[in-house]
């Protein structure tokens, strides 16, 4: 595929905005000498639609709550992402810090890391863990909405976004998560699928030729089609809207796009999916893509634009904010049950609903004194949601005389997951990465595990049991 030669003066503003991406992206695995050029200089168009024209976020608050989730589950391209967050205004993420991607204890490390560098959701890295974790976002959204919301005031109403690549699709765990997303129907989970056929070994034929649309059909989810990812904005931004607009069941979007797109003798190649360009290589495609700036450097027009993201995120926090005040005015009790839980606090007294046990107790298995735990705490922290993966009646994991969480009832806290043990895990890590106030737990085969990764509530959990071979309850504290 060729690219025709554009001067400077010839692209438009979103060319400037894309090119903007793509270079960020190009100059800082050239300067660490290391990393994925090749996903975001192809993906930046959709990336650029996504959050120019439809994500709802505030860089000065990276965690407002009602902010729409982005999550690149393809996280070796995530200059992508770091590109995203400098444009548009995120103080985490400073030029400075871009120069120094890849390098030791920066904010930019090779993949995103939430802990990290405030405004990425999810840690994401190993391929199709980060759909994973939007299943369990979307999940938490659909939860609290539901719990929460009232016929005339919503005050949880966000989207999840996903961009996942070919790796993310060959990975098993994304089969599990994406079919559980089509059998819970989740409206508000929208994945764009990075169709441009390259991987590693080189053209994803050789190990990689399923009918991907057709699999996410099975699954129960929309499925549309951008045939050019590489410069029909307008089709990226029909199909999104088209997305937002099936309530009733998940929505993929495959982008057919270019590797690399705009390096003349790399892209489509695999020769541009892991590794730096090179100058001459560099020169070539910035003649190629008519980007007459050095390295590091963003056009000014450029950058005034992707910042108005910084206003209009304000806004949507201030008309937020309006919008749960009036919430707070007619439904004092559930907004104050709501701020509870988004300021990640326990009720006051919780512990002491445990039951205590004394070396002269008869010994249970473990999952009975689980059941016996989950239950009493199910009945102070209503934040706790979670099950177990096809096995609720053997590990006894249901939270008694509550509901089943299921399309159209989300407000129940019994996840069944069915046999889907590995995406279970990662569903939960995005369950308690959306909310912090929101408590997942699975128990996987006889091993009590109050599971929920990166969560600071469940740390107190942590020190009651011993997980020896014994099968015994053991009070440890």
């Amino acid at each position: 595929m060729t690219v025709a030669t554009q001067s400077a003066k010839e692209l438009s503003l979103e060319e400037l905005c894309i090119n903007s991406i793509r270079f960020l992206a190009v100059d800082a695995v050239e300067k660490a000498k290391s990393g994925h050029p090749g996903l975001p200089m192809g993906a930046a168009p959709m990336a650029f639609v996504l959050w120019d024209r439809f994500m709802k976020f505030n860089p000065k608050n990276p965690k407002w709550f009602n902010r729409d989730r982005f999550v690149l589950s393809a996280g070796h391209g995530s200059m992508l992402l770091y590109a995203l967050l400098y444009l548009t205004g995120y103080d985490s993420v400073t030029i400075e810090d871009i120069k120094l991607f890849r390098q030791w204890e920066s904010k930019t490390p090779g993949h995103p890391e939430n802990f990290m560098t405030p405004g990425v959701e999810v840690t994401t890295g190993p391929l199709g863990q980060g759909i994973a974790n939007g299943v369990g976002l979307a999940i938490a959204e659909a939860h609290l909405a539901a719990k929460f919301n009232k016929p005339d005031t919503k005050i949880v109403d966000h989207y999840t976004y996903v961009i996942l690549g070919d790796g993310c699709n060959m990975e098993g765990i994304s089969g599990e998560a994406c079919s559980f997303a089509g059998h819970l129907g989740l409206g508000k989970l929208i994945a764009l699928y990075d169709d441009n056929h390259i991987s590693i070994d080189g053209s994803t034929d050789v190990a990689f030729t399923e009918d991907v649309s057709k699999r996410f059909e099975a699954y129960g989810w929309h499925v549309l089609h951008v045939q050019d990812g590489n410069t029909d904005l307008e089709a990226i931004a029909k199909a999104i809207e088209e997305a937002k607009s099936v309530t009733d069941k998940p929505s993929m979007i495959k982008v057919t796009t270019t590797i690399g797109y705009g390096s003349p003798n790399k892209q489509n190649t695999a020769g541009i999916h892991g590794a730096a360009l090179g100058g001459d290589e560099i020169a070539l495609t910035r003649k190629n893509l008519g980007w007459e700036y050095e390295p590091f450097d963003i056009p000014q027009d450029a950058l005034n634009h992707t910042r108005k993201a910084v206003e209009r995120g304000a806004g949507y926090e201030t008309e937020w904010n309006k919008t749960f005040a009036d919430y707070k005015a007619k439904y004092p009790q559930e907004a104050a049950e709501f701020e509870r839980y988004i300021s990640s606090k326990l009720p006051d007294g919780w512990d002491k609903v445990l039951p205590t046990y004394t070396p002269e107790d008869k010994g249970l298995p473990t999952r009975k004194h689980s059941e016996t735990c989950l239950n009493k705490l199910a009945a102070v922290l209503p934040e706790l949601i979670g099950g177990s993966a096809d096995l609720t009646h053997s590990n006894l994991t249901e939270i008694k005389g509550k509901g089943d969480f299921q399309k159209g009832e989300y407000q129940n806290p019994n996840i069944h997951f069915g046999v889907r043990e590995h995406a279970m895990g990662a569903i939960c890590n995005g369950i308690a990465l959306h909310t912090s106030g929101l408590i997942p737990y699975v128990l996987l085969l006889d091993l009590l595990r109050l599971y929920a990764c990166c969560h600071p509530l469940i740390r107190p959990f942590s020190s009651w049991f011993d997980l020896g071979d014994d099968s015994r309850f053991h009070w440890t504290r």
